[in-house]
């Protein structure tokens, strides 16, 4: 395979608390790239209308996906997440957001305006995104495309692990079955279901660590980019 020295996009896809988001931001701490949280952004959407007590219907969506303005900054060594102007970074990592997040990701308008808006961030930087349409959809031309998978007890291991850092204790077998739901929905869903694109590689990250699938996805990077 050629080597290109161009601008690089890894998009990294797969269900919920495969390690996606830990992955994606220890790859670009290791690379020193620009990582661009697309579930963030789609969670933030979801609180929008959470806190705004909106059902979430087709008039609703169009009614107000002009009032949401959502933004990235990487400040004290994190990504912060604001939703006009006011930081939600913590506020959207609740098991309520996720499923809004699964919720308002179904509709179209809502989808274009994010997808818009993670392409313009990725114009003239290497960049990592995670998600669960990256590969097929926001990218389709990205230059390594990783789907991860793990087992739904370790996936339900780790979400509730993360809910506890919070403060949020939650049954393990209510966790298990809601990540289960999510699954079904966001790869049943109308609007770009999740699925792994044709040529992505699947990592199944039931047993490896995050350093090691850092290690795993950068050489992987290395075989088509010129990496400084």
């Amino acid at each position: 395979m050629e080597k290109s020295n161009k601008n690089y996009i890894i998009a990294i896809d797969g269900c919920a608390a495969t390690g996606k988001s830990v992955l994606a931001k220890g790859i670009a701490q290791k690379l020193n790239i620009l990582y661009i949280d697309t579930g963030a952004m789609y969670r933030a959407a979801g609180v929008y209308f959470l806190e705004k007590g909106l059902e979430l219907t087709e008039e609703n969506i169009k009614r107000n996906i002009d009032s949401i303005d959502i933004r990235l900054a990487y400040e004290d060594n994190m990504t912060k997440v604001f939703l006009n102007n006011k930081d939600v970074t913590d506020k959207i990592r609740t098991s309520k957001a996720s499923m809004a997040a699964s919720d308002v990701s179904k509709f179209l308008p809502v989808r274009e305006k994010l997808v818009e808006l993670q392409r313009k961030m990725a114009e003239n930087s290497n960049v990592v995104l995670e998600g669960r349409d990256i590969g097929t959809v926001v990218f389709p031309n990205a230059t390594l495309k990783i789907f991860l998978s793990a087992t739904a007890d370790i996936r339900a291991i780790r979400r509730q692990r993360d809910l506890a850092k919070k403060g949020e204790i939650k049954d393990i077998d209510i966790i298990r079955e809601e990540l289960l739901k999510r699954d079904l929905q966001d790869s049943t869903r109308k609007e770009s279901p999740l699925r792994k694109a044709e040529d992505a590689i699947e990592i199944d990250t039931t047993s490896l660590t995050n350093d090691e699938t850092v290690d795993m996805v950068i050489e992987l990077l290395k075989e088509r980019v010129e990496l400084s």
